[in-house]
Order: structure tokens, then C-alpha cells, then sequence
């Protein structure tokens, strides 16, 4: 899965949103397994799973808050 970009996320439901960050943190933690079992997989791609799932993260709050404030 490559790195995502705002604009296609922001084009997302809620419930996709969702669906996607629990599909990075399960896909994070089985990075994190990996390299404590084999040593040194792919660091890059654990910082982009980190890095996408701060952006949804964010574009979930601006979501919520624009919500709030209409």
C-alpha cells in the first residue's frame, strides 16, 4: 500500500476513514513484530504506515470540527 494522499483521503466516508486506520495499525504492528523477530525491515515503511496514520488522524478531526462548528 503506498502512501496516501490527502486529497484522496479527504475524499473518504467517516466509516472509510475508519476502516483504513485500523488497516494501518493492524499493518503497523506487524511491521513492529517483524523487526523485533528478523531484525531491520523496511524502516521507510514503517514511517510512512506512522506518517499516513497521522494524516488520517488529522483529517478526522477536521472533519469532526467543521461538523461541529456548521
Amino acid at each position: 500500500m503506498a502512501e496516501q494522499k490527502p486529497s484522496d483521503i479527504r475524499a473518504k466516508t467517516p466509516d472509510e476513514l475508519d476502516t483504513l486506520l485500523l488497516d494501518l495499525r493492524k499493518e503497523q504492528f506487524n511491521l513492529r513484530f517483524r523487526r523485533a523477530i528478523e531484525g531491520q525491515p523496511s524502516g521507510s515503511r514503517i514511517r510512512e504506515v506512522r506518517r499516513d496514520i497521522a494524516r488520517i488522524k488529522t483529517i478526522q478531526a477536521e472533519k469532526r470540527r467543521s461538523a461541529v462548528a456548521k
